[in-house]
């Protein structure tokens, strides 16, 4: 389930690209798969360990172009340990808003992208966000949860602010949105709650068989409803 737009983001065979906040590392198999040299980035040393693991099974399996590379790197988003202007392409997708030095993040990927290079920075969107926490506690209130709403001049104003351009703006997942909201209602780990166990098998449905009229759904849901906000920026070219 990607939220990134890699043709809107510009990614290119060969580029190096880095997923910052990688998680389990849906966006760096999805840039691997396109023949990217991918550094999978976390503070997480469990998650990367199986991100390791599935790139070496796509390499096996022959999923990625010749002479593609791909790597993991453990570290901290506030200290990224790359040169200067290294990558070509970011993924920052759903980590700013578990960061409470959100604006020291963003100089730093900022810091880290080449002059004519592209960032896709994506967070949770302020009203489905806003209903999730009024609705419970529980969702925002976990270690390393959310710690803050954004609003779309917020997070843009904080990405100019450190050297970048907007380019454009995009909503995505719009048929989750109502699933969390389920969730916030009934109870956050209420997993076998009817109303949450139904809409889930819905989700899974549209995962992995993609059916036409629930792309269609999402289409008309997203401008409306869409969970996440998606942000694409531009580094001015160096003078």
């Amino acid at each position: 389930m990607l939220t990134v737009d890699f043709d809107r983001l510009g990614l290119r065979p060969g580029e190096r690209v880095l997923d910052m906040g990688c998680g389990a590392g849906r966006h760096a198999f999805e840039m691997y798969r396109r023949g990217a040299d991918v550094i999978a980035f976390d503070q997480d040393a469990d998650e990367l360990s199986g991100v390791r693991d599935l790139f070496v099974a796509m390499e096996e399996a022959g999923e990625v172009p010749t002479g593609a590379e791909a790597d993991v790197k453990e570290g901290d988003a506030l200290s990224l340990p790359f040169a200067d202007g290294e990558f070509d392409r970011i993924v920052a997708a759903e980590v700013l808003e578990h960061i409470p030095a959100d604006i020291q993040a963003i100089q730093e990927l900022a810091r880290v992208l080449r002059p004519g290079g592209t960032m896709a920075v994506s967070v949770p969107r302020w009203f489905p966000e806003l209903v999730c926490w009024k609705l419970s506690d529980d969702y925002h209130n976990t270690p390393g949860g959310h710690i803050r709403i954004y609003s779309d001049k917020e997070l843009v104003g904080k990405v100019v602010n450190a050297g970048l351009e907007l380019q454009g703006k995009d909503h995505a997942h719009g048929l989750h949105t109502p699933y969390w909201w389920i969730k916030c209602a009934v109870g956050v780990k209420n997993d076998e709650h009817p109303l949450a166990k139904a809409y889930h098998r819905l989700l899974v449905w549209d995962i992995m068989k993609r059916p036409l009229v629930l792309r269609a759904a999402d289409r008309v849901l997203n401008p409306l409803v869409g969970k996440s906000m998606v942000l694409y920026f531009r580094k001015p070219d160096a003078a």
